[in-house]
């Protein structure tokens, strides 16, 4: 079980104090984990509460945001409040740069999927956060659950890992309409042909499903090296521009499509655990409506990440740190089940879907699929593509496949 430290609004036996000892707490923290001992000085805490301004560019909000706030509540002393704002995950690298060019520092932790964390990561905006700070989360890869914690490798220390999904990819569609859904990626690419503008999917650099697609052919298709979109996925990038004939246009976010498919102007997308759930539970998709996996296909995982841009004040930053341990505590991490956004959400250990809220418990047992444990069980799986080469797969997409559908 994660120990959250934090000396304030936690009373009897789970208050504990903040421990800033750093060589020592880190040294026993991180046995054996193979981090090297470049640890910063702990930032002291404010005098009095502050403002964190929290920007989401994954939708994780949906997952977190009750936790963040239970947070504020048990620590009046240390947050005023936390505001929350929503952006583009491909515009918010340009708009931090600038930021930290003109020396300010507006934002103070980004909640991101991979993909913007790959272009920030890659642009230096974030501030190293482990091992620097890792006093501060004693045992957090043995913590993690086995599959999470190759997800949290690819954060490479500037992110922290809050929320985790073996994602897809997966087909949803209309049975009404699909009477004999495709099994292999050659039945979709005649089922669109044969349905021209049926089938919808998202631009890959903002959207899960349409990132896990992208990522799921190469292991589907048999290519050279799925791990490298530049010079390995010869199949897939053919296959990509195939099926480019018969899709009308690629939204900017999956929740376009989902609406579109739930409306009937499509019959078919591509998803993933989260976004087949959560569209069904709240309505937007048919709850009668079907997914299934392709034949050969390998599980692309999925995760969400706590980031914190370079510029954040030392005061605001010591802060953050206490918020990004208490958010891998069990008790906020089971408000991560939510209405199963991100299926099942939970990053850590030690989680049952009995401590989640009441309305996730019902809506999960409701709504979920029996199937998802045969084929997480059928099929093999692997973590997303490391942060650079999910730019570079980004990036030839945007200009060999979307570039004149994409709106």
């Amino acid at each position: 079980m994660y120990t959250y430290r934090s000396d304030v609004g936690m009373p009897g036996a789970r208050r504990m104090a903040l421990r800033v000892t750093v060589a020592v707490t880190a040294a026993a923290a991180f046995a054996g984990m193979g981090i090297p001992s470049a640890l910063a000085q702990m930032p002291a805490m404010p005098s009095g509460p502050v403002t964190i301004n929290v920007v989401d560019v994954a939708g994780d909000l949906a997952l977190t945001q009750d936790a963040f706030e239970l947070y504020a509540k048990k620590n009046p002393t240390r947050v005023s409040k936390f505001t929350f704002t929503k952006a583009p995950a491909p515009e918010l690298p340009g708009k931090l740069k600038a930021m930290q060019s003109a020396g300010r520092g507006d934002i103070d932790l980004v909640l991101t999927g991979v993909g913007f964390l790959g272009n920030a990561v890659e642009q230096g905006l974030l501030v190293k956060l482990l091992p620097e700070y890792s006093a501060k989360f004693p045992g957090l890869m043995s913590n993690y659950q086995p599959a999470a914690a190759k997800m949290q490798e690819l954060a490479q220390g500037q992110g922290i890992e809050v929320v985790f999904m073996p994602a897809g990819p997966l087909l949803e569609y209309n049975p009404a309409k699909v009477k004999q859904p495709p099994t292999t990626a050659q039945e979709l690419l005649a089922w669109c042909k044969a349905n021209p503008n049926r089938l919808i999917y998202a631009r890959p650099a903002n959207s899960g499903p349409g990132n896990t697609f992208i990522m799921g052919l190469p292991y589907i298709l048999g290519d050279k090296d799925p791990k490298d979109p530049v010079n390995g996925w010869d199949k897939t990038w053919a296959y990509l521009k195939d099926l480019n004939s018969c899709i009308e246009y690629y939204p900017t976010g999956t929740a376009a499509t989902m609406k579109e498919i739930g409306e009937g102007s499509r019959d078919m997308t591509v998803t993933m655990t989260g976004w087949d759930l959560n569209p069904r539970i709240l309505g937007i998709v048919p709850k009668d409506f079907k997914v299934t996996p392709l034949k050969g296909m390998t599980w692309i995982n999925d995760a969400h990440y706590m980031v914190v841009p370079k510029g954040v004040a030392p005061e605001k930053l010591a802060v953050i740190l206490d918020v990004m341990a208490f958010m891998l505590t069990p008790e906020a991490q089971a408000y991560t089940y939510d209405k199963g956004y991100f299926y099942p959400g939970p990053a850590v250990k030690n989680v049952p879907l009995s401590m989640a809220p009441k309305e996730s418990q019902d809506a999960l047992r409701e709504y979920g699929r029996p199937e998802y444990e045969k084929w997480l069980a059928e099929f093999p799986h692997t973590q997303s593509l490391e942060p650079k080469a999910q730019v570079d797969a980004y990036r030839i997409w945007d200009q060999q496949v979307g570039a004149q559908k994409t709106k």
